[in-house]
């Protein structure tokens, strides 16, 4: 698919309610699909998003193993995304008017509830650009490019508030590719001093700040870093998917595998919820409203 393609790229206009039969639907309008955890984000495959696959045959398979996957899309070959989040410590949208009247938004080829109350908008992917995947944790908003994956309808997600599914909710018109490095400059705030060092400090650390920490960490020290990065958010009432999505582009461009950083994320929600006690209301109120990304 080229930039030469764009206007007449086009997501499925019509997906069927089984997953499986969604995903064949996907694949035979030529977008890659591969199968994530039921209820959840992380990839079920060996390579994660690498894994994805248009064959029949391959799909049909994976969708007879695991009937409930979730459908993973990789984003930077034929969908890019941009992501507005929505969880505990903010969200998107108040930016989104922003991006709408600097004119760096337009050309969505569809928009996407997710189950957080969070807005997907896909765009065909420009492939003489190929940017990668970034995020901006303060502005709520993350976008979902080379070396990425997004989670597509009609998945669902479990949530503190039940099982909740994406949906699309519009269709675009004359769809291309979204201005990713115009959309991230607005974003990105003029550097200020450089922070103090010690606790205090570390449990000040944004979001943005946190994931740009974990795409640059050296191998040797990643795993590690990424665990202590995922134990802040988790400490700050961050749910865990949202971990993931705020994590997992960065932890990928520091070169880990899908499923170590599932795994990870996991181990680190784990730990935060043992060193919260469960008869001390106190600790948990201050750990669910100590702020990151002020």
């Amino acid at each position: 698919m080229s930039f030469a393609d764009a206007t007449t790229w086009s997501m499925p206009a019509r997906l069927p309610g089984a997953l499986g039969a969604a995903a064949a639907v996907y694949a035979a309008a030529g977008i890659p699909v591969f199968p994530c955890a039921p209820g959840q984000k992380h990839p079920l495959t060996a390579h994660g998003f690498q894994d994805a696959s248009t064959d029949p045959a391959q799909i049909d398979a994976w969708w007879q193993r695991y009937p409930t996957a979730n459908i993973g899309i990789p984003t930077g070959t034929v969908v890019d995304v941009l992501d507005l989040d929505v969880h505990a410590t903010g969200t998107g949208y108040p930016i989104l008017r922003v991006l709408q009247r600097e004119g760096l938004i337009g050309g969505w080829e569809q928009a996407v509830r997710s189950p957080s109350g969070g807005l997907h908008l896909y765009y065909p992917s420009d492939p003489d650009r190929q940017p990668r995947s970034w995020s901006r944790g303060r502005a709520h908003v993350d976008f979902r490019g080379t070396g990425g994956y997004i989670i597509a309808p009609p998945s669902t997600v479990t949530t503190d508030h039940g099982d909740r599914r994406y949906e699309i909710i519009a269709r675009g018109r004359v769809p291309r590719p979204v201005d990713a490095d115009g959309v991230r400059d607005l974003l990105t705030p003029t550097p200020g001093p450089r922070p103090a060092t010690g606790p205090i400090a570390r449990r000040e650390t944004s979001v943005e700040r946190l994931a740009d920490w974990v795409a640059g960490l050296a191998e040797g020290n990643r795993n590690a870093g990424l665990f202590w990065a995922a134990c802040r958010l988790a400490e700050a009432g961050l749910p865990e998917p949202d971990t993931f999505g705020v994590l997992e582009p960065a932890a990928t461009a520091a070169g880990l595998e899908s499923r170590e950083i599932a795994a990870t994320i996991r181990s680190a929600h784990r730990a935060a919820r043992i060193a919260v006690e469960p008869d001390d209301p106190v600790s948990q109120g201050a750990r669910s409203l100590s702020g990151i990304g002020r």
